[in-house]
């Protein structure tokens, strides 16, 4: 079974390409970031009048993160409990990684996921941290 997610729920992806995609008993989420749905709004984040960012608030971003992960996931009737591997982008380690890993393991701790974390130059919109999610297809006939 192979199918392409795009959800109401969650921000616009920025280029072409689903919110997620299911191949059997596994969900692939695309990058997902903390842009709100609808609009270019970043949660936590100043920019300048030319999009440059002039500070942001890791520990927001992380939560609306987590938020969007799981608005797709709930789409397709799954939750954050079905996550099994999380890789974090973040673009200030030194600075970022203690508030991120805070609010990361309030959210997943419980539920065990693996996870990677890398410390990236750039993201693709002016944020500051970025998940890429695998899940398991509960609803898969193998699952």
């Amino acid at each position: 079974m192979s199918e392409k997610i795009m959800t109401e729920g969650a921000p616009e992806p920025v280029g072409a390409y689903p919110h997620a995609r299911i191949e059997g008993d596994l969900i692939f989420l695309s990058g997902v970031g903390p842009r709100e749905k609808g609009t270019k709004v970043i949660p936590g984040v100043t920019l300048s009048d030319n999009n440059e960012i002039l500070q942001y608030d890791v520990e927001v971003q992380t939560e609306s993160v987590i938020n969007n992960v799981s608005m797709i996931l709930q789409s397709m009737d799954h939750s954050l409990n079905d996550v099994i591997d999380v890789q974090v982008f973040l673009t200030n380690m030194k600075e970022d990684f203690p508030i991120f890993n805070k609010v990361y393991a309030k959210h997943f701790t419980d539920i065990g996921a693996t996870r990677t974390t890398i410390e990236v130059g750039a993201l693709p919109t002016p944020i500051a941290v970025e998940f890429k999610v695998i899940a398991k297809n509960k609803n898969s006939t193998r699952a």
